[in-house]
């Protein structure tokens, strides 16, 4: 059973930075997709960052520059370093992978920036 589990959110100051971390209980090697998400109050879910099984990643314009996302297959891990956190990036995010025509969807991190 796949599943996963996201961490370090929380509370930062505008212009901060926090790395969120997804650990994955299987193999991430053969996952045809890989990302992360948020969804603010109010606000539909949307795809904040992406990486490709070949290393390719992709933003979402809003955090292109400030959002690094990456991915450590050995050990079963995807980040989302996010610098130059704004008050409009507080949201729940989610860590996403697809798998074999599955998705997957970890519980969700709290990230709050204010001051």
């Amino acid at each position: 059973q796949v599943q996963l589990v996201e961490s370090g959110g929380g509370l930062v100051q505008p212009g901060g930075s926090l790395r969120l971390s997804c650990a994955a209980s299987v193999s991430i090697f053969n996952f045809n997709a890989l990302g992360w998400y948020r969804q603010a109050p109010g606000n539909q879910r949307e795809l904040v960052a992406a990486i490709t099984p070949g290393g390719t990643t992709n933003y979402v314009d809003s955090v292109k520059g400030r959002f690094t996302i990456s991915r450590d297959i050995a050990k079963k891990m995807v980040y989302l370093q996010m610098n130059s956190l704004r008050s409009d990036d507080t949201a729940v995010y989610y860590c996403y992978g697809r798998r074999n025509r599955e998705d997957y969807w970890g519980q969700g991190t709290q990230v709050t920036v204010s001051s």
